[in-house]
């Protein structure tokens, strides 16, 4: 099934995703920092809103997690956050500095 991705590419899908880089890099996923992409938190094909600025969330692209080198954006997929396995680690990498 082929998806409208169109809106990867648009200007205002750009400065949101910037945006939300600038307010925060930790990985949704794996909760490390220096995330250098933005997924919907609720999956477009599961009904979530395309161009929504609060369903959009900090991940690990294809270069993956420089600290456990996961491949946080194709683990999650279109899977909710709630179906992908998160990493439990000793430091509470999501309370912030």
């Amino acid at each position: 099934m082929a998806t409208q991705r169109g809106e990867l590419t648009s200007y205002d899908y750009r400065q949101m995703r910037a945006r939300t880089l600038a307010a925060s890099d930790v990985c949704i996923v794996c909760g490390h920092g220096a995330a250098d992409a933005v997924d919907h938190v609720i999956p477009v094909s599961k009904g979530g809103p395309r161009r929504d600025p609060d369903n959009l969330a900090p991940i690990h692209g294809v270069d993956g997690c420089p600290v456990c080198l996961r491949k946080c954006n194709s683990e999650k997929g279109d899977r909710s956050l709630a179906e992908v396995t998160q990493l439990v680690t000793s430091v509470d990498w999501f309370a912030g500095p």
